[in-house]
């Protein structure tokens, strides 16, 4: 069993953090994607998340990244 993970501040491979939201949330789906399959597994294995959010929107990345699957999901939305 892999324990909690988190993708937060996830640099891609030259160490540079994403430029925007969307290259952010990418990077950050692409390294749950990376520990998963350290453990031959994917994101199908992935039974339940926590998200904390300052916007909505990165709930339609979470959507994209389980390919349409519903996954029971906490969402914490921190106001700015």
């Amino acid at each position: 069993m892999i324990g909690p993970q988190s993708g937060a501040s996830v640099p891609d491979e030259a160490g540079k953090p994403g430029t925007g939201l969307e290259e952010q949330l990418e990077l950050i789906w692409s390294n749950i994607r990376a520990i998963l399959a350290s453990a031959d597994m994917t994101v199908d294995n992935i039974v339940r998340l926590t998200s904390y959010l300052r916007d909505t929107a990165n709930a339609a990345a979470r959507t994209a990244a389980l390919g349409g699957r519903a996954v029971p999901t906490t969402a914490i939305v921190a106001a700015g």
